[in-house]
């Protein structure tokens, strides 16, 4: 185990976890809500350090991330544990692991590990995803000031739910951050998510306000938030941060515990993007189904397909120099190698 970042000790061997807004008080001997944070004597340790369950070589429109080097890879990993508990979540068997005995049997990698494997993959990004990166905060952390060091990239596909103080530490070393917004509804977030909406929506403010690229994806799960109320919502809020943001809204299907619900229609996905249209989002995506034109990347003045895509696949860029080929506008985003 090594001892966790951003905690404080309390009376009693009794300690408060100040990584999350759940600021978890945590008795000698117990774990917090992420199962992942455990007191022992007084101090907190983190389980999840190094204890890899998922390293792969994903394309960096997987995470998702559009307007970030499309058509590059990105070395994704992941370790057990999360601070939400989405009854929805397709990663549930690895994101909500609750025992300690199965955690520590984990193998561990080390930082240089990680690295190295991105390198030799020749990936261009390392992706801290499929669970929660909050809750493998410290190495996350030292996997990304090496990977900086070495010229990789990083990035965090989030649920947003950090306190200020961690995000603020560990924002130097992020490039590109995908936050997951699920609703626009602080008692969905609580019944759903078991997390709240405030946090996160601060977490998108600082963000944009330190001038990372971010983009945000809603999965638009039927009946909880595919009312056009909620979606015009999150579109404006989007909106009214920076139009260039994109807005992916992808497809649920059932999973986990909300296996009574149906999968999202393409005609719902494509309802959402038109609002996110109307509400001026100059990119708005439909993901986890093949959506043809919902897809691509278009210039916003000369209305020229810039990135053409088919799943998770690039089949043509049309940008150089972040500029339209065609009529050289500049396009918001990340792409010059």
């Amino acid at each position: 185990m090594k001892e966790a970042l951003f905690y404080k000790q309390l009376d009693n061997k009794k300690v408060r976890c100040l990584l999350c807004p759940h600021n978890c008080i945590l008795a000698e001997g117990k774990r917090g809500f992420c199962g992942v944070r455990h007191n022992e004597n007084g101090k907190l340790y983190t389980l999840a350090y190094g204890r890899i369950v998922v390293a792969s070589l994903d394309p960096i429109e997987k995470k998702p991330l559009y307007h970030f080097f499309p058509g590059t890879t990105a070395y994704s990993i992941a370790t057990p544990g999360c601070n939400l508990a989405c009854l929805h979540c397709q990663n549930a068997d690895i994101s909500q692991i609750k025992n300690r005995t199965e955690m520590l049997e984990i193998s561990e990698v080390c930082p240089e590990d990680v690295v190295e494997a991105a390198r030799d993959s020749k990936a261009k990004t390392i992706a801290y995803t499929y669970t929660e990166p909050t809750i493998f905060y410290e190495f996350a952390m030292d996997v990304a000031k090496l990977a900086q060091k070495r010229k990789i990239k990083n990035v965090f596909i989030t649920n947003g739910f950090i306190n200020k103080e961690p995000l603020e530490l560990i924002m130097p070393l992020l490039d590109a951050v995908n936050i997951d917004l699920k609703f626009f509804d602080e008692q969905m977030y609580k019944k759903i998510c078991h997390g709240a909406l405030r946090p996160v929506l601060e977490t998108i403010k600082l963000l944009k306000a330190n001038k990372k690229w971010i983009e945000i994806t809603t999965l638009i799960i039927p009946g909880l938030n595919d009312d056009s109320q909620q979606l015009t919502q999150i579109a404006k809020f989007i909106s009214s941060l920076d139009i260039d943001i994109p807005w992916h809204v992808t497809a649920f299907f059932p999973a986990n515990k909300l296996i009574d619900i149906d999968a999202t229609g393409k005609h719902v996905l494509f309802k959402a993007r038109k609002i996110g249209l109307q509400c001026g989002l100059k990119n708005v995506y439909c993901g986890n189904v093949y959506a043809d034109e919902a897809e691509n990347t278009y210039c916003a003045a000369c209305k020229r397909m810039l990135i053409e895509r088919s799943g998770y696949g690039v089949i043509n860029i049309n940008i150089k120099n972040s500029k339209c080929e065609f009529c050289h506008q500049d396009i918001p985003g990340r792409y010059d190698k």
